[in-house]
């Protein structure tokens, strides 16, 4: 069946979103898209499952996927490719192929983060009629950007309703340089209107420093302890390598030692908490800017349910057919998650609680046509409960019970009708 899946899982995808489209309807004037990998335990590599850079630092064969989510952050897409492979190249492929499939019709805006941020994606899209919300590293900035971007003129605070600061920002609009290269291979420079959101928020600038003093701090334990420069890992960027002699001196006939780059970590922190957002968008409110971007983190949560709740890592299938299967019923599983989640029960609950109520669910046979009702009452039960014929909360339980609470629909708990024959009606 995996395999199956899997051959034909463009397919697949095409008719969950048909049926998504006609019970809930889609919203396309927003996609966003990331992407991540998952390693597998196996010590060769072959032509799908590629060592390249691992979000788990793992020296495995990986495989990449791409998801992308509507406005409402329901998955609508998703791409497999070699680990080895650039992500930038998918975001573009993705809309295109929903484009040709007649998924997204019109104008949609594209929004990823600074890893999919290059002149290459930015103008695909502007040649296909989108538009864009992509952030942008302030340490790449070139100089005096980078200074208008870190002086302490033009800021706006954003208060976050406790008396506190939610997020500063200030903004620019101009028309900013890009290299593209042509259909002729020929790269050239062209200049584009947009709108550019430099923000500071306190909350990631603490995140960030205390991330910086963790990565430091191991530096400093693995120079005390002579460690091999491949130990050291993220907190490289920290430290310098040099060949020095027992006075300090450099020589290129020595061994190398470690010495903490304290340059490096003062501009480490002296940018804690900076983003800057680019967006073809140039009317948009900047909060409104920045609202959409961070609801980037729908993806990278959904990553996480996929990789912690629905086990979707380490991979042991062989055959890139079974993956993309494992992988699609994965993509299934997080879609239908979202839709409770968002469509059904107005995203009153985290994915961690729609987790555990389909983990938690659960009945035990006490006689031949009776059962109890083991699972555990909780917030969003009595919910669902409040919204459906099935008795949730009842302890005891006829057999009809449960088929009647096993055959409950997304469209039952939005009460658009009440049993299992209840009929569908378009959301």
């Amino acid at each position: 069946m995996q395999s199956y899946l899997g051959d034909e899982y463009d397919k697949v995808v095409e008719i969950y979103n048909a049926h998504v489209e006609e019970a809930f309807g889609h919203d396309m004037s927003l996609a966003y898209f990331d992407c991540t990998n998952f390693y597998f335990e196996i010590d060769r590599k072959d032509d799908f499952r590629r060592k390249g850079p691992s979000k788990e630092h793992r020296p495995k064969p990986t495989v990449a996927m791409g998801l992308l989510l509507d406005a409402n952050c329901i998955p609508v897409a998703m791409s497999l490719f070699p680990g080895n492979e650039s992500d930038r190249p998918q975001l573009g492929r993705c809309i295109a192929q929903m484009k040709e499939r007649g998924s997204i019709s019109g104008r949609t805006v594209r929004v990823a983060d600074k890893g999919l941020n290059c002149a290459a994606n930015i103008a695909e899209a502007v040649l296909a009629g989108d538009g864009y919300i992509f952030s942008k590293s302030v340490k790449a900035l070139p100089a005096k950007e980078r200074t208008w971007a870190l002086s302490g003129d033009g800021w706006t605070d954003v208060a976050d309703g406790k008396g506190g600061t939610s997020f500063r920002y200030k903004m620019a609009d101009g028309d900013f340089e890009y290299t593209v290269e042509g259909e002729d291979g020929r790269k050239r420079k062209v200049e584009l209107l947009e709108r550019r959101v430099v923000t500071y928020s306190p909350s990631l600038a603490r995140k960030q420093k205390y991330e910086i003093d963790r990565q430091v701090e191991k530096a400093r334990a693995l120079k005390a302890a002579a460690a091999k420069r491949s130990e050291y890992g993220d907190s490289a960027k920290y430290v310098t390598f040099s060949p020095v002699d027992a006075e300090g001196e450099l020589r290129e006939d020595m061994k190398v030692a470690a010495m903490l780059n304290h340059e490096a970590i003062r501009k480490a922190r002296a940018l804690a908490g900076y983003n800057m957002i680019v967006t073809s968008k140039t009317t948009m409110d900047p909060r409104a800017i920045y609202s959409t971007y961070h609801r980037l983190w729908r993806i990278e949560e959904s990553f996480r349910v996929m990789k912690s709740e629905l086990d979707a890592r380490p991979v042991y299938l062989q055959r890139q057919s079974t993956i993309t299967g494992h992988f699609l019923v994965c993509y299934i599983a997080v879609l239908l998650m979202r839709l409770l989640q968002m469509k059904v029960l107005g995203d009153s609950f985290s994915s961690k609680d729609i987790m555990g109520l389909c983990r938690g669910l659960d009945v035990c046979r006490t006689s031949d046509r009776r059962y109890a009702n083991i699972s555990r009452r909780s917030p969003i039960i009595e919910e669902l409960a409040s919204r459906t014929g099935p008795p949730l909360l009842h302890f005891n339980l006829t057999e009809g019970d449960v088929k009647a609470i096993s055959s409950c629909t997304l469209s039952m708990l939005r009460g658009e009708g009440k049993g299992p024959s209840a009929g569908r009606k378009r959301g």
